[in-house]
């Protein structure tokens, strides 16, 4: 069961939550992909690529960002959510709410 913990900092409150390791390599196997197209694209910027290309290669980066939003939320709503509505705590689903419109702008 993903434990998700409340730590505070002086006056911020930040919670965490354990990912199983197969969820968390693969979370950070896009993250580092992302990263590298990153990497890719200031170099392209430094040796004065065609527009279009790095446009091409910027709308890459996007799709990616969308898939690893996807792949969390989908976690997050099979563990996080579910958890805690079965714990009683519906103010998850408000959270939820906020996140997807934040997600939808």
């Amino acid at each position: 069961m993903e434990t998700e913990k409340n730590c505070c900092n002086g006056d911020c409150c930040l919670k965490h939550k354990h990912r199983e390791d197969k969820e968390y390599r693969d979370l950070i196997h896009r993250l580092n992909r992302i990263e590298g197209q990153v990497r890719g694209i200031r170099s392209m910027v430094e040796e004065e690529r065609y527009c279009v290309d790095i446009i091409t290669q910027v709308s890459a980066i996007s799709s990616a960002l969308n898939a690893f939003n996807k792949a969390l939320l989908s976690q997050h709503i099979k563990t996080c959510v579910a958890d805690n509505i079965r714990n009683g705590n519906d103010e998850v689903v408000d959270e939820l709410c906020e996140t997807l419109k934040k997600l939808m702008k």
